[in-house]
């Protein structure tokens, strides 16, 4: 009698040797593009300045997250000292405050300026990336107050216009 599984299995095996046959079959025709065919001085290579948003915002967001699991780590360990531990609880809880206050950032800067616009708080240095057409000094001098408006200390704020 066949099982569920040897029936799955014969299933998709069929499947993979149908299509391998099919991928051998098929002409060399096909896999040649018309990129291949246009030389590199034609080649038109354009950066949209949202994806330099984006960009920013994913490589942060995988920085953040592999430093997360990193003192995660370190507060799960078990040869860890209690000193360590701490230390990399409070580092955490850090992490999860300049977050959250960069999302705040965010929201407020959207709501003020109408862009997409980047936030990453390092230290006491606040930096931020907009995609604006409106690359005024006053309109730098509003998002700069706005920002330390967020905290209690004196913050070294930096404004870029993409």
């Amino acid at each position: 009698m066949i099982n569920k599984k040897n029936l799955w299995f014969l299933t998709l095996f069929s499947l993979v040797l149908v299509l391998s046959i099919y991928y051998v079959t098929m002409p060399n025709e096909i896999f040649i593009s018309n990129t291949d065919k246009v030389s590199e001085d034609e080649r038109d290579v354009s950066v949209d300045e949202s994806s330099i948003i984006a960009a920013l915002k994913v490589e942060d967001d995988t920085e953040v997250m592999e430093k997360m699991n990193e003192l995660k780590e370190k507060i799960t360990d078990v040869d860890a000292s209690t000193e360590e531990k701490n230390t990399a609880f409070e580092e955490l809880k850090l992490m999860n405050k300049n977050s959250s206050k960069e999302e705040t950032l965010e929201t407020k800067i959207k709501e003020m300026c109408n862009c997409d616009n980047f936030v990453k708080i390092d230290g006491d240095n606040v930096r931020v990336v907009l995609n604006s057409d409106d690359s005024s000094v006053t309109s730098a001098n509003n998002i700069m107050r706005l920002v330390q408006d967020e905290f209690s200390e004196k913050m070294y704020i930096s404004v870029k216009f993409n």
